[in-house]
């Protein structure tokens, strides 16, 4: 079971290396890694992706909580959190799949940030699965370079 943890902590050199470093001890192999600033700037937050069982996974919040820098832990349920990727895609265009290529790019509502005569560059945020899915469809026309950003979560705090 993937499990997304929220963890606030105090913005210190260092503190993201005892956090992965608790992970790392664990043997638990993390998916996905992200740390930003918060709104005040004494503090960041961490979303870590990770897969394991419920038990486990109590242990190393227990664990997290015992750093000396780590503010609170979170483990954000899917239906109650929003998650957001970014990537960032080098597509090879043709004469014949330029108009495709960008024509995919505006069903995605993707981003395109520069295009050039054999080339296009495009940026798309989503969650996992929608990430991957524009991946899988830009693959066909050759995906010449790559990047990823970790997941990052906020928990919806809105009634629905």
């Amino acid at each position: 079971m993937k499990h997304t943890l929220s963890i606030l902590v105090n913005n210190h050199p260092g503190v993201m290396s005892h956090v992965s470093g608790l992970f790392t001890r664990r043997s638990y192999n993390i998916d996905s890694i992200a740390v930003g600033v918060t709104a005040d700037p004494e503090v960041s937050s961490v979303t870590i992706v990770v897969k394991g069982d419920d038990a486990v996974l109590g242990q190393v919040k227990k664990q997290l909580m015992k750093l000396p820098d780590v503010l609170s832990v979170q483990d954000l349920a899917y239906h109650e959190s929003i998650n957001r990727e970014l990537v960032l895609l080098q597509v090879s265009l043709t004469d014949t799949t330029r108009v495709e290529v960008i024509s995919l790019c505006q069903v995605f509502n993707a981003k395109i940030a520069e295009i050039g005569l054999d080339s296009i560059l495009v940026e798309y945020s989503g969650n996992n699965r929608q990430v991957n899915s524009f991946i899988d469809n830009m693959k066909k026309y050759g995906i010449l370079d790559m990047a990823r950003t970790g997941q990052i979560a906020l928990k919806y705090r809105g009634k629905s």
